[in-house]
């Protein structure tokens, strides 16, 4: 499936370690033609991490994508009403996110978004990047598995000895896994080695 003339948002949320994996999938997905417009949670528009400035990590979406990025929720609510994308990835899906998610709570752009992209009955993946997939969060990604139209890049423990619990997504799959939920299907294996 050629991803040329499609609609994709890519909302960042606070797991600035794997920003830099993300942004090398945003240049891939603009290079194979995509239209990309970005959204940022308030955390990852506003908090400085080891791994960067927020203000760097909004200057570079928008320099790639050509898009300013959405920074508030009242710019992410038309995203429904106006129907304005064919597919919203959260990439990535921090476990804070994960569970307002799960729970029907939307108090950042990101997830305004994703309820105003749901709404429409379009698909939206999910990058998780979380140190409790496999603890407190482990019921809120089986709700979400079970939900329509929710979809995930595949994932696996990142560092099992050291923090059992936490779980990453295969942020290289993502392009496939846009491809397979864009037409309805869970990119397989959705657990996989990390």
């Amino acid at each position: 499936m050629s991803l040329e003339g499609k609609h994709i948002g890519i909302a960042f949320t606070g797991s600035f370690c794997t920003f830099e994996k993300a942004f090398e999938e945003l240049q891939n997905l603009v290079a194979l033609g995509a239209n990309v417009q970005t959204i940022f949670s308030f955390s990852a528009a506003s908090l400085n991490s080891r791994f960067g400035m927020s203000k760097n990590f909004i200057k570079k979406a928008e320099e790639i994508t050509k898009v300013k990025p959405i920074l508030t929720i009242e710019g992410a609510e038309p995203i429904g009403p106006k129907s304005l994308l064919d597919i919203l990835v959260l990439f990535p899906c921090t476990g804070n996110t994960l569970a307002k998610l799960a729970n029907g709570i939307t108090d950042t752009p990101a997830l305004m978004a994703a309820k105003a992209h749901l709404r429409n009955n379009k698909p939206l993946l999910i990058s998780i990047s979380t140190n409790d997939a496999l603890g407190m969060n482990m019921k809120n990604i089986g709700l979400l598995m079970n939900t329509k139209n929710i979809f995930f890049i595949p994932f696996g423990q990142d560092n099992p000895k050291k923090k059992p619990n936490s779980m990453i997504a295969h942020t290289y799959l993502l392009i496939p896994s846009i491809e397979a939920a864009l037409k309805g299907c869970q990119y397989q294996p959705v657990i996989q080695g990390y």
